[in-house]
């Protein structure tokens, strides 16, 4: 009889164990706004205010039909892959990732036809390295850019490639 009570008593204590280990309402994930946002307002007015530059690529440098690539898209998936690849590259070379930097660059000529621009991330951060003084003097409030870290390019162009923000 006093293994049986054992038995049902291990069973309920079982039981509530599994049931807050398991059953237990998730946590909800705090979104908060990041800085820098900025209204469709405002794409806008940035987006008009490069159509002179735009303009001056497409009809003097790049020469190409229906004018140089305004904007580059890149997939969730792939920023996230990109993010969660790049920091443990930077790992590895004894950094601390803290961001990343968006350049504009333009493809190589091809056959004769100038390349599309386009905007390609890169890697920032820190070196881990133990610092000797209680204070911090740097000035910098980011990294740099992670020496060999490998950057993020081939999004895809806007449709058609000079078309103006919103697409």
């Amino acid at each position: 009889m006093k293994n049986f009570v054992m038995l049902i008593l291990g069973i309920v204590i079982g039981a509530l164990a599994m049931y807050f280990y398991c059953c237990q309402p998730t946590t909800e994930l705090t979104i908060t706004a990041p800085k820098g946002l900025i209204s469709p307002d405002q794409a806008k007015t940035l987006d008009q205010a490069y159509n002179v530059r735009h303009r001056l690529i497409s009809d003097s440098l790049v020469k190409r039909e229906g004018g140089d690539n305004r904007s580059s898209w890149y997939g969730l998936d792939e920023v996230r892959n990109y993010l969660n690849y790049a920091e443990n590259k930077a790992k590895e070379r004894g950094y601390t990732m803290d961001g990343v930097r968006i350049y504009l660059g333009a493809h190589p000529p091809e056959n004769g036809v100038a390349g599309y621009t386009t905007m390609f991330f890169v890697p920032t951060g820190k070196p881990n390295k133990a610092s000797a003084s209680m204070f911090n003097f740097s000035m910098q409030s980011n990294g740099g850019d992670i020496p060999g870290g490998e950057g993020l390019d081939y999004g895809n162009h806007g449709y058609p490639p000079d078309a103006n923000y919103p697409q």
